[in-house]
């Protein structure tokens, strides 16, 4: 895609599953990346399998202080920050009975870690005439899920962030926009199946239009289409990439009308 060759960019959560597809496809783009993550042995793996124009930074989002020495080795490493990518997560959800010591936690990791590491950056991204920032959300922010409160509160907010950011950013040339993964294929999914993909698929069908999980790279593709030229046109918008999930309603991949007339 256009637009990608000679960049740098920054993934945080970059060291495994969606992340560390994204920094594939990235670093295949052309794009030179920095591996924002915590998990050391993932992260320093992946940096020496691609070699050439990748780079780990350890970077707990919790600390400005992490989070400044990443911006500040990714400058020093490759000249500059062209683009932000916000991966990293935290899963932990207990609902109702979550604390508030979880509460902040998340919170802190899934939205206030992502903005530090944007206002961290802009001056490089205002610096090389103008960037892109990519939150992610989910489809859990749209909808209600039993049980679940924090993951998908903290994954509504990145939408309205992304709004936000996108209006006070245009005037720096920064786009900012959103992917939203429905169920993708992922670590926890082959260890409950035992890698049985065609299982996944069938537990998926009912909830997404295309009748399937959604693949890593699907993902990544996604964010390589926002960061690149072609998307110019595109700031302060959620793309769902998943599979028609949040196109349904109540009646989900069954139409009401044809149980009537059976």
């Amino acid at each position: 895609m256009k637009g990608l060759h000679d960049k740098v960019a920054i993934v945080t959560g970059g060291a495994q599953s969606i992340g560390a597809q994204i920094v594939r496809a990235l670093h295949a783009a052309g794009t030179r990346v920095t591996i924002a993550d915590i998990a050391d042995g993932p992260g320093s793996t992946l940096a020496e399998q691609l070699g050439d124009g990748a780079l780990y930074q350890r970077t707990d989002l919790t600390r400005d202080a992490d989070i400044d020495a990443c911006v500040a080795a990714t400058v020093a490493r490759f000249g500059g920050v062209d683009f932000v990518v916000n991966v990293a997560c935290s899963y932990v959800d207990d609902g109702l009975r979550s604390s508030r010591a979880d509460w902040l936690g998340t919170l802190d990791v899934n939205v206030v870690g992502g903005v530090m590491l944007v206002k961290a950056a802009r001056p490089h991204m205002v610096a090389r005439g103008g960037g892109v920032v990519i939150n992610f959300g989910s489809i859990s922010a749209k909808v209600a899920q039993t049980g679940r409160w924090l993951y998908p509160v903290s994954k509504a907010a990145i939408l309205q962030l992304t709004r936000n950011e996108a209006m006070d950013l245009a005037p720096d040339n920064i786009r900012v926009n959103c992917v939203s993964p429905g169920w993708t294929w992922c670590r926890l999914m082959d260890e409950l199946t035992d890698g049985d993909r065609e299982k996944t698929d069938q537990v998926a069908a009912p909830f997404h239009l295309l009748r399937r999980v959604g693949e890593q790279d699907e993902v990544a593709q996604a964010v390589l289409f926002l960061c690149s030229d072609h998307a110019s046109f595109i700031t302060g918008a959620d793309i769902p990439v998943d599979g028609g999930y949040s196109a349904m309603g109540p009646e989900r991949a069954e139409p009401a009308i044809s149980k009537l007339v059976e």
